[in-house]
């Protein structure tokens, strides 16, 4: 019987054997935890500071830095939102203070709220995390989301994960998306909103 020479064998070895791991390719980043889309929201446990990790821009929070929601339940249905943000890092808190209405028979999802007191919107929890970590917000026409989390900065992967989540199970033009800089170091980074004032 012919013997292969050294080096075709030594080829033929690498076509069937596994790569070390050392050149074994990086394994997948571990999926997002699946959040509650469907059952009833628990608005106690949402209650609280929520930081706005990424936003289609819209005519009320466009430009805006550090920004971060507190909502307070002020009986039954009712809850008070105070909106805290910058118009760049330099430039002093601001803050608005806002009203929402809950439609209890969502399961707690669905909120009309009022801007100024007198602008009423409606916004939906479409999706949270089991541990409350973090939250997808929507609005109807699918045109405006947010992406909420309790600390102020988010896994690139994780915020990669909801954003694509936003756009295949709920819909969400999120062309549009932008991360917000929770950080003075984020800003001018890709994909994230630049702010009104540097």
């Amino acid at each position: 019987m012919r013997m292969l020479p050294p080096l075709v064998a030594v080829l033929l070895l690498g076509l069937v054997l596994p790569a070390p791991p050392s050149f074994a390719q990086e394994p997948p980043p571990p999926p997002a935890a699946e959040g509650n889309a469907e059952g009833p929201v628990d608005l106690q446990r949402f209650m609280g500071r929520w930081y706005v990790i990424g936003r289609v821009p819209n005519f009320v929070e466009r430009g805006h830095v550090a920004s971060v929601n507190t909502y307070a339940l002020r009986g039954g249905d009712r809850v008070s939102i105070r909106y805290q943000y910058r118009e760049g890092f330099d430039e002093p808190e601001e803050e608005m203070e806002l009203r929402a209405r809950v439609d209890e028979d969502s399961g707690n999802r669905r909120w009309r709220t009022w801007f100024y007191k007198v602008v009423p919107t409606h916004s939906r929890i479409l999706e949270v995390a089991p541990d409350y970590s973090w939250a997808l917000i929507g609005y109807p026409g699918r045109e405006m989301a947010w992406i909420f989390a309790r600390e102020p900065d988010m896994d690139a992967a994780l915020y990669r994960q909801l954003a694509q989540r936003l756009r295949d199970r709920y819909e969400v033009n999120t062309d549009k998306l932008k991360r917000v800089p929770q950080h003075r170091e984020q800003v001018d980074r890709l994909g994230f909103e630049v702010p009104n004032r540097k």
